[in-house]
């Protein structure tokens, strides 16, 4: 595994940039050089022919050699270094992907463990995919500690990099069914940790993409620890400043697993309004972008237990000053399925939401929302006449209310300054006492 700190995603372009970033490179320089260098001399590699030169029952060592051949580590810091041996490194990792790709009966025991050690991603991959691949074998070598070693390389700032872990680890938890609850289990501390310590983990993203191929493919009835993971882990996901640059894939994976199980709805979505975010308006969009997607596969059922707590939210948003949320909010009778829920519940949510509507029609600042709330507030009445005339009627009998108190308010101001005034005046001896 040491060997992957350095070696490229991809055998056809070298990049001597290690996984972390320039800045942990450079603390890490000193202590890694020896890895680069032997006492500043240059590395020299004994060229070997090529495998289609030799007769086939030779391929299978010397195919052994370039592997152990291809460990070797050069320094890509140096670009003027060791050029000849770097391009005929870069050259014979192209033939073993090749080779591996088409060839046949070259996957002895003995190259189980050098595939291991050398670890390039892009032959790795071709090398798991092998119709000669046989996990019995490689279950020696690909162990918990290489599962383990293979997760921390998810934290590279190199996207490339990334992308080739997830199919890496995708088809490691596919082919080796004794790893996947160890590999699962791994991921959630992952998550736990970047949630309550340290908000930092660049694979975030492609660790929730893995998730989702996952849970599309759990067996019902849903196990508790998949029910946990789903409450204490990825719900808590949506609290971290970052969530921008992982949301889709993780409304994905909590799509999945409502599919799987509507009956997770009620405690997903109450999850959501746990968290829901009181000053970033950017992450409001996301949360209400989320909840649609979440309300297109909802069951009538379950949305009766969630629309009061759920609309009381969405009322607030609609009511938000910044026109984003707003519209966002507004946006779902736009949807077909969510207006049908709606109109099935206009007894409960038209007396929540109506209050806010109507205020907004008269007061919003921008002439967008004004619009889009006077379109939600003709579906209501069309939906239900009698209740949405009976609400008007209540809301200006309230307002005339309040303005009456506001006025009895301003004039027991008034009368209270009044006051204060002659005082004032009688103290300084103007009016006779």
């Amino acid at each position: 595994m040491s060997s992957a700190a350095t070696t490229p995603p991809s055998v056809d372009k070298v990049d001597g940039f290690s996984r972390k970033s320039v800045r942990k490179a450079k603390q890490k320089r000193s202590q890694s050089s020896s890895q680069f260098r032997s006492q500043g001399k240059p590395i020299e590699l004994t060229p070997l022919p090529l495998l289609k030169d030799v007769p086939a029952p030779e391929q299978p060592e010397l195919f052994l050699k370039k592997l152990q051949q291809c460990c070797t580590v050069f320094d890509f810091m140096d670009t003027l270094s060791d050029l000849k041996m770097k391009e005929y490194k870069r050259s014979t990792l192209n033939e073993l992907v090749d080779y591996v790709t088409v060839s046949r009966g070259y996957l002895t025991e003995q190259a189980y463990p050098e595939v291991v050690k050398m670890l390039v991603y892009e032959f790795f991959i071709r090398f798991l995919e092998s119709q000669e691949f046989q996990p019995s074998i490689a279950k020696k070598y690909i162990d918990q500690k290489f599962v383990l070693q293979l997760l921390e390389l998810f934290d590279s700032e190199d996207p490339r990099e990334r992308d080739y872990l997830k199919t890496v680890l995708h088809r490691i938890y596919g082919k080796f069914l004794g790893l996947r609850a160890f590999i699962r289990k791994q991921i959630n501390n992952i998550f736990l940790r970047f949630v309550y310590e340290t908000e930092h983990f660049n694979g975030v993203a492609e660790l929730l993409e893995i998730l989702g191929s996952i849970i599309n493919g759990f067996a019902l009835p849903l196990k508790a620890e998949h029910k946990q993971f789903l409450v204490k882990v990825l719900i808590p996901l949506h609290t971290v400043r970052s969530l921008s640059l992982f949301h889709a894939q993780l409304a994905y994976c909590i799509v999945q697993f409502l599919e799987k199980d509507p009956a997770l709805t009620e405690p997903v979505i109450r999850g959501l309004l746990k968290f829901w975010p009181k000053t970033c308006s950017q992450k409001e969009v996301m949360y209400l972008g989320e909840l649609e997607e979440i309300l297109d596969v909802i069951e009538p059922t379950q949305f009766v237990k969630i629309q009061e707590p759920l609309f009381k939210q969405i009322s607030r948003c609609v009511s938000s000053p910044h026109f984003q949320v707003a519209e966002r909010a507004l946006y779902y009778w736009n949807n077909e399925y969510i207006m049908s829920l709606i109109e099935e519940n206009s007894s409960v949510i038209l007396p929540i939401m109506f209050a806010s509507l109507y205020r907004i029609s008269k007061e919003h600042w921008n002439p967008a929302i004004v619009a889009l709330v006077y379109n939600v507030l003709k579906a209501f009445m069309e939906m239900n006449s009698t209740l949405f005339d009976e609400l008007t009627a209540t809301y200006k009998s309230d307002r005339q209310r309040e303005k009456k108190k506001e006025k009895e308010r301003e004039e027991l101001w008034k009368k209270l300054e009044d006051l204060e005034l002659k005082r004032g005046l009688r103290s300084d001896g103007i009016i006779p006492t």
